[in-house]
């Protein structure tokens, strides 16, 4: 969402996209950043809490967040388009509750999506508000298997105060 904190309507759903993880991202993504044994090998999966061969919770949030940083460029570049200035973004405070709270495995595509969950004024910051979003993945059954809650700081078009 490239739209300023002013446009932004709290429960507004953006689908972002979706990822079919396969084998080979999910064993080089272990080997780079989190080397479990059942994120490592079928082999090494098995005797594990999990099964079989698994993504690590870390590779899903990248992939989320890849696929947010896609969807703000694309609103941008509409916006840009039609002869609007997008609205800057940045930086992030952080993020509250995140969860992982199923596997995802070998073949799965995870459809990820973001809602607009909470808008706060920033009075130290007055030419930005802060938005917080509830980021969302389910599989293919349509299963949670991942959420967050992202906090960003959006540019207003007008900042606090001005009239």
């Amino acid at each position: 969402m490239s739209l300023y904190f002013e446009d932004l309507v709290v429960g507004t759903l953006a689908g972002l996209g979706s990822h079919t993880f396969t084998k080979a991202e999910i064993i080089d993504f272990a080997q780079k950043f989190d080397p479990q044994r059942f994120h490592l090998s079928e082999e090494g999966a098995k005797g594990s809490l999990f099964g079989a061969l698994c993504a690590s919770g870390w590779h899903t949030s990248a992939v989320w967040l890849r696929l947010v940083i896609d969807y703000r460029m694309r609103q941008g570049d509409f916006m840009r388009f039609r002869g609007e200035r997008p609205a800057r973004y940045g930086p992030s405070p952080g993020f509250e509750k995140i969860r992982w709270t199923k596997p995802v495995f070998v073949g799965d595509t995870i459809r990820f999506s973001s809602q607009v969950h909470e808008k706060r004024d920033t009075k130290s910051r007055p030419e930005v508000g802060l938005l917080l979003s509830l980021n969302e993945g389910h599989n293919q059954n349509g299963d949670l298997v991942f959420s967050v809650i992202s906090k960003m700081f959006v540019e207003r078009r007008t900042p606090l105060g001005v009239t």
